[in-house]
């Protein structure tokens, strides 16, 4: 080590230099900070933020699917031509039922993806590029999310993060 003021070697355990007299201050040690890990953390919060609010979706229209709109279907207006509601209904209705379900699942999955990642765990990197690779066409914030999940889970570094030696 040197002094900063005159540039003469200074010893080991010395706290002055021996030539100029200035007092030597100890080289704070630099915490590194893993880019990985502090993006996981980002990364785990905002998928449980966004598959809480799929999960509430796919809720709310299991709900709708189900109570709503066959209550919505009896109402007959009169001289009415083609098939009847219920009918055109009938066909799409287990089709919805079935987008729900996913989304609900998707929702589940993201939240324990977000779980995982907090904890870093070494299954939720896989789940989470999985489930990230799903939601990119869910436009606009399921395709940012699954970018920025590419991103930090794929970079150098991030299969370390998650499996340590």
């Amino acid at each position: 080590m040197y002094c900063d003021s005159c540039g003469t070697p200074i010893e080991t355990g010395r706290g002055y230099c021996s030539k100029c007299g200035k007092a030597i201050v100890g080289t704070q040690p630099v915490a590194i900070v893993n880019r990985v890990a502090q993006h996981a953390q980002i990364l785990g919060i905002l998928w449980i933020a966004y598959s809480a609010l799929t999960v509430l979706i796919g809720c709310m229209m299991l709900f709708f699917f189900q109570h709503f709109v066959p209550t919505i279907l009896r109402y007959q207006p009169p001289q009415q031509q083609g098939p009847p509601p219920e009918v055109i209904f009938g066909m799409i209705r287990p089709f919805l039922h079935f987008l729900a379900i996913l989304l609900f699942a998707k929702g589940i999955a993201g939240i324990l993806a977000g779980i995982g990642l907090l904890q870093r765990a070494g299954w939720a990197r896989t789940l989470t590029l999985i489930i990230g690779v799903i939601s990119l066409l869910s436009f606009p914030f399921g395709t940012a999310l699954g970018i920025y999940s590419l991103w930090v889970l794929m970079s150098p570094g991030a299969e370390a993060e998650f499996h340590p030696a």
